[in-house]
């Protein structure tokens, strides 16, 4: 595949093109809840905001694979933007459950967290997003050195399979298993490849050693 190396105004282009339409759907939702399209809208926007939290989370795991397939680097400058939209479309799901099923009543949402655990694994979700978002400026990049932001952002590793843990349980009651499958399918191959990757270099860094200590080398 020929390598496309855009310049720093075509790569602002890109993330302004992909801010726009990373806000299309809350537009899309909010536009028709206001003229009262919908004939239940409190479960459009759940549903909506909960399937966009996976796109996005989707799109997120798959940036490095595309980097490494394609040689892509610059695609690396949009992995923040993204990412900050996982968070952007959890807070709105997660202030839709507060705001519509529990009109701000903490005490009863946190009976609800407590007693239903597809919204205890869907609420630790959430909260495991907080730090990722509040660190995701150059400023906590360097405050916290890159080895530690690095540690802590693999946080992200344990958000997906607890957002595909909650859509499965959330599915589950309706016996609606294709989407969970699929979102499950997508994020365990994403996983699947880092595995693969941080097994295979330590691999292949010994092979080198393996053939000198065979040709009686001491480098």
């Amino acid at each position: 595949m020929a390598k496309f190396n855009p310049t720093a105004r075509q790569v602002g282009a890109i993330k302004a093109a992909v801010f726009a339409l990373a806000l299309v759907p809350v537009a899309k939702m909010t536009y028709l809840t206001v003229t009262q399209q919908l004939v239940e809208p409190l479960e459009h926007i759940t549903r909506g905001t909960g399937d966009w939290v996976l796109y996005f989370l989707c799109m997120t795991l798959a940036v490095t694979p595309l980097r490494k397939f394609t040689g892509w680097n610059w695609i690396l400058k949009l992995r923040r933007e993204i990412g900050l939209f996982v968070f952007f479309y959890a807070f709105l799901h997660f202030m839709t459950f507060l705001w519509f099923d529990h009109f701000f009543d903490v005490a009863e949402m946190w009976k609800d967290v407590l007693k239903r655990p597809f919204i205890t694994v869907g609420f630790s979700a959430f909260v495991l997003l907080i730090p990722l978002a509040i660190t995701s400026t150059n400023g906590m990049i360097r405050r916290l050195g890159g080895k530690r932001w690095q540690w802590l952002h693999r946080l992200i590793y344990l958000v997906a399979p607890l957002g595909i843990l909650h859509f499965w349980w959330m599915k589950a009651g309706k016996q609606d298993f294709e989407q969970p499958i699929i979102f499950g399918a997508i994020v365990a191959v994403l996983l699947g490849l880092r595995i693969y990757w941080k097994l295979a270099k330590p691999a292949a860094r010994a092979q080198p050693h393996q053939a000198n200590a065979r040709s009686g080398s001491a480098l």
